[in-house]
C-alpha cells in the first residue's frame, strides 16, 4: 500500500496533467495566459496551477509542443523546481499552513532554496502572523454589529445633526508607568551605528481609573474613581447624576435632548442605571458587544491620552491624575470633531466588512 503522501502526490500529478491538457485546449482557442489561469481557478480552486506555470505552458504550446510531459534533459536533477514538486509543496501547505520551509524541504526531499522559490515565486505565498482581534466573533455577533451600524448610519443620513446631541463615555486605567511602544522608541541611526537597546519593562502597580464623557465639542465631564471603589451599578448611577448636572451647566443647548452612548459593561447596562436614565428622559445609543472599533473612547480618546503618558514615570496617584487632566485639556476641539466624523465612517466600514473587524489591533 502506498504511503499517504505518495498517494496524494500521484493524485495531484494526475490533476496537473489534466490542467495542462486544459491549457493546451485554451491555447488553441487563442485565449491569453491570464484568461486561462482565471478559468483554471474557477474549475480547480486552490489546486489550480500558478499563473507562472500557466504562462510557461501557454508559451510551450504556442511554440508547437504537443505533449504535456515535462521536458527531458540530460543530467536533470530530481530535486529541481518541477511542476510535480510545486504540486507536492502546495498540497502540503494546504494541509498545514504553519509548516516551515525546512520541514517542507525534508518532507518533499528537495533543497530548502528550491522550496523557498516554489513557495514565494510559483505559489506567490508569504508567511503572515495571525491578526489580533478583541474577540473571535460568531456569525450572530457579526450580524448584530452590521444591524446596529446600519441603523446608526441611517439615523445620521436622516438627520445630519443627530450626533451633535450624543455624549459618549467610558472608563479606563491609567498607570504610574506605562512602557513606550516599540514604534515610539524608534530612533534615526546610520547603518554603522549600533542598534539602540532598552530593557523590558512592565506597567506599574500604581494606577488610577479615569471616567470621562465627551461629545464633538470636547470633554463634558471627567472624574477619577476613588481608590478601593468598585465601579458597580450604585456607583455608576452617582457618576451619571454628576454627568447630568454637568450637561445642564456646560451644554445648555442639548440639556433636554442629549443622548448617551455607553458600551455593554455590566455597570452600564444594569437595571438600576436603566431606571435612572428613564427617570430623567435620557435616551441611549446602542453599542454592539465586543466592538471597541465602534466606540470613540476606545478608538480615539483613551489611545491618545495613553500615548501621551507612555514612557513617563509618576510616583503617586495625584501625579497620574494631574498628568491625565493636562493631557485631556490639550486635546483640541478639532480632534473631537474628527473623531465623531470617523465614528460615522466606521459604521459604513463595519457594514462593508459584514461585521468583521476592519482594523489592526
Amino acid at each position: 500500500m502506498l504511503p499517504c503522501f505518495e498517494t496524494t502526490s500521484r493524485r495531484a500529478m494526475a490533476c496537473t496533467f489534466e490542467q495542462r491538457w486544459a491549457i493546451k485546449f485554451c491555447t488553441k482557442l487563442d485565449k491569453k495566459a491570464a484568461e486561462t489561469h482565471e478559468l483554471l481557478k474557477q474549475a480547480y480552486g486552490e489546486s489550480a496551477l500558478s499563473y507562472v506555470q500557466v504562462s510557461r505552458w501557454v508559451k510551450k504550446f504556442k511554440e508547437g509542443q504537443e505533449g504535456v510531459d515535462d521536458d527531458l534533459r540530460s543530467g536533470r536533477p530530481t530535486t529541481s523546481q518541477t511542476d510535480e514538486n510545486v504540486t507536492r509543496v502546495r498540497d502540503l501547505l494546504n494541509s498545514d499552513r504553519r509548516m516551515s520551509v525546512r520541514l517542507l524541504a525534508d518532507t518533499v526531499n528537495i533543497p530548502k532554496s528550491v522550496v523557498h522559490r516554489i513557495v514565494t515565486d510559483e505559489l506567490n505565498m508569504r508567511k503572515v502572523c495571525a491578526k489580533l482581534v478583541p474577540k473571535l466573533l460568531t456569525d450572530e455577533q457579526k450580524a448584530n454589529r452590521v444591524l446596529i451600524a446600519s441603523e446608526l448610519k441611517e439615523r445620521v443620513e436622516i438627520n445630519p445633526d443627530f450626533l451633535d446631541n450624543v455624549i459618549t463615555g467610558d472608563e479606563s486605567w491609567t498607570f504610574g508607568y506605562d512602557p513606550e511602544t516599540k514604534r515610539q522608541s524608534a530612533e534615526w541611526h546610520t547603518p554603522a551605528s549600533p542598534k539602540p537597546k532598552k530593557a523590558r519593562m512592565s506597567k506599574s502597580r500604581v494606577k488610577t481609573m479615569l471616567i470621562v464623557f465627551f461629545d464633538a465639542k470636547g470633554v463634558v465631564h471627567k472624574e477619577f474613581v476613588p481608590q478601593g471603589q468598585t465601579v458597580n451599578a450604585a456607583y455608576y448611577v452617582d457618576v451619571l447624576e454628576r454627568l447630568r448636572k454637568r450637561v445642564i451647566r456646560v451644554r445648555k443647548n442639548i440639556a433636554a435632548t442629549w443622548v448617551l452612548h455607553l458600551d455593554n459593561a455590566p455597570s452600564h447596562t444594569s437595571l438600576r442605571v436603566r431606571e435612572f436614565l428613564a427617570k430623567h428622559n435620557v435616551a441611549t445609543l446602542p453599542q454592539p458587544p465586543y466592538s471597541p472599533d465602534l466606540a470613540p473612547a476606545d478608538f480615539f480618546l483613551f489611545p491618545r491620552i495613553k500615548t501621551t503618558l507612555k514612557g513617563r514615570r509618576f510616583d503617586s496617584i495625584d501625579a497620574i491624575q494631574a498628568a491625565v487632566t493636562t493631557a485631556l485639556k490639550e486635546v483640541p476641539v478639532e480632534a473631537f470633531q474628527r473623531a465623531y466624523r470617523a465614528w460615522e465612517s466606521r459604521w459604513k466600514k463595519c457594514v462593508d466588512a459584514r461585521g468583521e473587524y476592519f482594523e489592526e489591533y
